[in-house]
């Protein structure tokens, strides 16, 4: 249990480490649930859509750094953060409420913005 793959037809494979020590709860829980199919709608610059799986808080928070994925508490809600949000402060995407993050993109996380929503999957990787 090292890192998640998130993938489509337009960006290939994009891999993303998981952060185990710093939510290792949240992470175990994704990996269980794993292969999912992914139906995310866009707010601002962050994708979001509900996944099958109740995940309690653990270390939450609101502000992100770009390349974060969470679990959105509220909704049931898988994350992708790759710029500002509607409730952005600052440069940093900001979430609507409390996120447990668990994994961060490798690379330009930027490649997201090309989509207005995203079909995909999310898998595990090796």
């Amino acid at each position: 249990m090292e890192y998640i793959i998130i993938e489509n037809e337009k960006i290939g494979e994009i891999k993303a480490n998981l952060l185990i020590e710093k939510n290792p709860k949240t992470c175990k829980a994704i990996w269980e649930t794993l292969p999912l199919e992914l139906h995310l709608s866009r707010w601002g610059e962050e994708l979001y859509g509900e996944i099958p799986v109740a995940i309690e808080p653990e270390n939450t928070q609101v502000e992100c750094e770009v390349g974060d994925i969470a679990y959105w508490l509220s909704g049931s809600g898988f994350c992708i953060f790759f710029g500002k949000t509607p409730v952005s402060t600052s440069e940093k995407p900001k979430a609507a409420s409390d996120v447990n993050v668990f994994a961060h993109i490798e690379g330009d996380a930027r490649i997201f913005n090309q989509f207005r929503s995203f079909t995909g999957k999310v898998r595990r990787g090796f």
